[in-house]
């Protein structure tokens, strides 16, 4: 058996989830939630785009700094494994009703991202009735994320008129597409996980 050296081991054991509530992660965690009601606010009440796009991009930063810094830092939690997929999903899906009531996106798209998370959601309940609780956040997914957390303030940058404005509607159809279809990836492949992990727990009983 190969020994891993002492820095490998000190790695490992700075990604495994601890008990932590306070750690920065699960704060700016907590804080994307808490930019929810002030996004859809400013996009379908006071109708103040600009702002409504710098909270998008605010939302896109904390996702990407929670992870780097939970692994850099050892602050990987139990609560943090739940709260930032929470505030993803809840961040998705409301940016999606919010800019298909102001017509900046089809309905299809969000019927097709939707669809993705309710599957998600099917899964996970699967998994608690035999015992487990859902799986570790993919990279695949958190890609998917971050590709839609791209699309999103780009498509409401693309509402306006002229060049610039064109630019970043092509460019937020981009990566609303690559987001679309690394968010079903992500799904199957958690399927696949799933299914060889209820069959395994199924043989070894």
């Amino acid at each position: 058996m190969v020994d891993r050296s002492d820095d490998e081991q000190a790695d490992e054991r700075a990604t495994m989830p601890d008990d932590r509530v306070l750690t920065v992660p699960n704060l700016l965690s907590g804080l994307r939630i808490l930019m929810v009601p002030v996004f859809l606010w400013l996009l379908l009440v006071r109708r103040a785009d600009t702002a409504a796009f710098w909270v998008l991009v605010g939302s896109g930063l904390t996702d990407w700094l929670d992870g780097v810094v939970a692994r850099r830092y050892g602050q990987v939690s139990r609560l943090g494994l739940v709260l930032d997929p929470i505030a993803d999903r809840l961040f998705v899906v409301s940016t999606l009703l919010g800019l298909l009531l102001r017509d900046l996106v089809p309905s299809w798209l969000v019927v097709a991202l939707v669809a993705r998370d309710l599957w998600g959601v099917a899964e996970m309940v699967r998994l608690r009735r035999h015992g487990l609780s859902s799986l570790p956040v993919t990279f695949l997914g958190k890609a998917a994320t971050f590709a839609l957390l791209v699309a999103f303030p780009l498509l409401l940058l693309g509402a306006g008129e002229g060049l610039p404005q064109r630019g970043a509607l092509v460019m937020g159809w981009a990566f609303a597409w690559w987001g679309l279809g690394l968010y079903w990836l992500s799904a199957i492949m958690y399927y696949i996980q799933a299914q060889q992990v209820v069959r395994r727990l199924g043989e070894e009983r």
